[in-house]
């Protein structure tokens, strides 16, 4: 039996929601003194009139090892995939809970993701390691083809605004960001590490987002036939504009629209369009 668990900043599509393969492994949201854990109970909806009617940053925190360890019960192969190690705790807890497992029980094999990514990225990630578990390959060979796969998954997006992202701390490989006054939305991806870099800048969302799937199409057009995934904060009429953008190229062998889950909800802010491929 095996296991893939992706932390909850990785959205489910409807097929991982009903395949007990999959689990989630849930951060926790925090907007002032409120707190809910970002599982089936999360609403979105809800999320959001908390966070405009509060003055507050909303927060979040990582799963703990205890989370992790739960899921492992019964498993002889595990594959954890996390957010980015650059931009949650979620990574260190999950190898705490393997170093902590392995203390009484070794007869299970387990290999930790660091996605690079987040959202979308971490879903791509998942569904990779599926594809080839379910193919027959060893535990060790998903294990490597898997990791290579990750190598060549990007990470594109478009916010309203970034305060969310700035005021906790992930902006650090950003030199300067212009004042959303001047409606200027700058179109964001990631290094190969996960940290989160400035690509571009559009005055008004939509050129942004027409920005975006340019920026998209011209680094995968000698890569063409790749699923995509799009994640979007409450914003179906933008990420439908995206999408049509990017199915007329013929590029993707996919592409797939996901609503936000509660960690994306929360750094995507209301609006926010995610891209990964």
């Amino acid at each position: 039996m095996y296991k893939i668990l992706i932390d909850s900043c990785g959205e489910f599509t409807k097929e991982m929601e009903v395949n007990p393969v999959f689990e989630h492994v849930a951060l926790q949201l925090q907007v002032g003194e409120w707190h809910q854990m970002d599982d089936d109970t999360f609403n979105q909806a809800e999320f959001l009139k908390k966070v405009a009617e509060c003055p507050a940053c909303p927060k979040s925190a990582c799963p703990s090892p205890e989370q992790y360890i739960k899921q492992f019960e019964g498993c002889d192969e595990v594959y954890i995939v996390t957010l980015s190690g650059n931009l949650s705790g979620s990574y260190n807890s999950a190898k705490t809970a393997v170093d902590m497992f392995y203390e009484t029980n070794d007869t299970a094999k387990i290999h930790i993701f660091d996605s690079c990514s987040a959202s979308i990225g971490e879903t791509l990630l998942g569904l990779k390691i599926y594809e080839l578990a379910e193919a027959g390959l060893g535990f060790e060979e998903v294990v490597v083809k898997a990791e290579e796969y990750k190598l060549s998954i990007n990470t594109y997006f478009v916010l309203d605004n970034l305060d969310t992202l700035r005021k906790n701390g992930r902006l650090s490989g950003v030199k300067a960001l212009v004042a959303s006054t001047l409606n200027i939305k700058p179109v964001m991806g990631a290094t190969d590490d996960g940290v989160i870099i400035q690509l571009g800048q559009k005055i008004g969302m939509k050129k942004a987002l027409a920005k975006l799937a340019e920026t998209v199409i011209v680094e995968k057009a000698q890569t063409p036939g790749k699923p995509l995934m799009i994640s979007h904060c409450n914003a179906p009429g933008r990420a439908a504009y995206v999408k049509d953008i990017l199915e007329k190229t013929g590029l993707f062998s996919s592409i797939r629209v996901l609503d936000t889950a509660g960690i994306s909800s929360m750094y995507a802010n209301d609006g926010g369009v995610i891209i990964a491929v």
